[in-house]
């Protein structure tokens, strides 16, 4: 099966919204056999929706729309859905019930804008809006199926998965795809193409699988995709990849899918029964944000400091005033009297510590924007790594944040550290 997935909204077309929605769709889709192969965004304008409608339902076995289900009058939606299928509005019984009880419940009055949204296509099924007001619709017709859901990501994202998901995944599509993302950090692009180079022939030979590179700021996740005939083909397609790739570049693989540096530090962490505290100059606090998105992290996340100023960093972490005037603040000096610092005060088993230039002002020719050191200490050892960074200031910052937990995670698993300096 296909899938076009079309975006409704004005403010999609102007840049005031970041689409969402078609990528939350299209994974979802995806793990049950669907695959998109088109995304069409259209503006507030009823001629342009019933042509994208047109459009997608020749071509695609199912079509899923998003947005303009509101009740105010620039969603006209509805109306147009109502146009294609050429149907008329009836009242939802369940529908009118969850929006009364969904005013009730905040104390607010029931208007009749309000109240008009449960009036739904004639011959749809109605998908319950469990998050907000606006319900779904499901058609199906001679073997194809249109899905219309509200464009408020989360009241989306519960239909997609409570209603859309669970349908499909009980009618078998005959294809099964399955995917595998492997996360690094610490390498470039090119330098993993490189590196997994003997790699290209074989994947080659596949039909099937996909390797694609996903860079970012923070790293590149190398994505295995597979579409095979069962799950456990699919599965067996996947591992041998995976195992193929981790014999070339395992030291830069950090996590899988979903997961995050600082998950994976805090599970490690925790496994060691080790504490940790951090001292950040130019992050401002971005690596213990980092930190405590963790739930569960206040078992191994003792204290953060955010030393910005010179006269913070010595009366705080002790560092020397002396280090500061003859190395400077960014130097390797400074961060490795950060991290000892940090780890002596907060009595912690470790602590990591940063310090540098994230512009755009500030640099020299000696000192370039970009310039970062990254301290560590634990009971055995301090030092400090030398980074230069590329991009905007707040690039720089979350660079910074990714290289710091990932020196760390090294230290932890005994894995050897590339030092700049």
């Amino acid at each position: 099966m296909n899938t076009e997935i079309i975006s409704i909204g004005d403010e999609l077309l102007i840049g005031q919204v970041i689409n969402t929605n078609q990528a939350y769709i299209a994974e979802r889709l995806n793990s049950v056999g669907i695959f998109a192969d088109r995304m069409t965004t259209v503006g507030d304008n009823e001629q342009d929706i019933l042509s994208a409608f047109d459009q997608a339902w020749k071509t695609h076995t199912v079509v899923t729309v998003t947005g303009g289900l509101g009740p105010t009058h620039d969603d006209i939606t509805r109306a147009a859905v109502c146009k294609f299928f050429q149907t008329d509005l009836v009242i939802d019984d369940e529908t009118l019930n969850n929006v009364t009880s969904f005013f009730r419940r905040r104390n607010l009055p029931l208007t009749e804008l309000n109240r008009d949204q449960a009036r739904v296509p004639r011959g749809c099924t109605v998908i319950q809006n469990t998050k907000g007001t606006a319900p779904g619709y499901f058609f199906e017709r001679d073997e194809k199926f249109f899905i219309v859901m509200p464009g408020v990501p989360y009241e989306m994202k519960e239909m997609t998965d409570s209603f859309v998901v669970p349908f499909f995944s009980s009618r078998p599509t005959g294809t099964v795809i399955q995917h595998r993302t492997l996360k690094t950090t610490g390498i470039s692009e090119s330098f993993l193409a490189e590196k997994l180079k003997d790699i290209t022939p074989l994947l080659s030979s596949k039909k099937n699988v996909t390797l694609a590179y996903l860079p970012s700021p923070t790293g590149v996740r190398l994505r295995i995709s597979v579409k095979a005939q069962s799950t456990a083909e699919a599965a067996n397609e996947i591992r041998f990849f995976e195992q193929a790739i981790r014999s070339k570049v395992e030291p830069y693989i950090y996590g899988t899918d979903s997961e995050e540096l600082e998950e994976v530090i805090g599970r490690i962490l925790t496994e060691k029964l080790l504490t940790l505290a951090i001292a950040e100059s130019c992050t401002g606090g971005f690596i213990a944000h980092k930190i405590t998105n963790v739930s569960g992290s206040s078992t191994y996340f003792e204290r953060g400091y955010v030393t910005y100023s010179n006269e913070s960093k010595c009366t705080e972490l002790g560092a020397p005033r002396t280090a500061i005037q003859q190395f400077g603040t960014v130097s390797k000096e400074v961060a490795e009297a950060m991290a000892f610092g940090a780890r002596k005060k907060a009595n912690t088993s470790i602590a990591l510590a940063v310090t540098g230039i994230a512009g755009p002002t500030g640099g020299t020719e000696e000192k370039p924007v970009g310039l970062v050191w990254i301290g560590y200490s634990d009971e055995q050892e301090t030092f400090a790594i030398k980074n230069i960074f590329s991009g905007e200031r707040t690039i720089i910052k979350e660079r910074a944040a990714q290289a710091a937990l990932e020196l760390l995670r090294r230290k932890l698993l005994l894995i050897p550290i590339d030092s700049n300096e």
